[in-house]
């Protein structure tokens, strides 16, 4: 992390989908540092430095699983942020696998943005000061870690 600017890695086989989430980052300026739309893919790449957050979806190109994603990044890069990105949430183990949590799709440009958000106070100066939005759903783990402090 480099002051209040998170690295990016995008794991979607849908080029338009990949394309939206970017323009997202970089609007709330944020760096992308590489897009994947495989497990494969993934395991090819060398970064610079480690991605703060990764956007993952659970059915990749080539057969392959955001599950198995989330876990590459866990053994490679273990502060890296896994947000899975996906229709299908109930296919996640109750754990999540250790992902931060989950934006189903289809998400709004208004959901991304303020789950980018939550997530970019979360990360950058943990706890986040506001409630998870609607469009996130965390994982048990970040729901109570970051949870909002209660006003008194």
């Amino acid at each position: 992390m480099s002051g209040g600017t998170l690295s990016v890695l995008i794991v979607e086989d849908e080029a338009i989908l990949v394309m939206d989430i970017e323009a997202m980052v970089e609007d709330l300026g944020h760096d992308v540092i590489g897009d994947a739309a495989s497990y494969q893919e993934v395991t090819e790449m060398t970064f610079e430095r480690a991605p703060d957050l990764a956007f993952v979806d659970v059915q990749l190109a080539q057969g392959s699983s955001g599950l198995d994603v989330c876990r590459y990044l866990g053994e490679h890069w273990p502060r890296t942020a896994v947000v899975f990105v996906t229709a299908n949430p109930k296919m996640l183990p109750d754990d999540f696998l250790g992902a931060f949590g989950v934006i189903p799709k289809p998400f709004s440009r208004a959901g991304l943005l303020s789950a980018m958000r939550f997530l970019e106070e979360g990360i950058l100066d943990p706890p986040p000061t506001i409630d998870a939005p609607p469009s996130f759903i965390p994982s048990p783990r970040v729901a109570r870690d970051w949870s909002a402090p209660t006003a008194a």
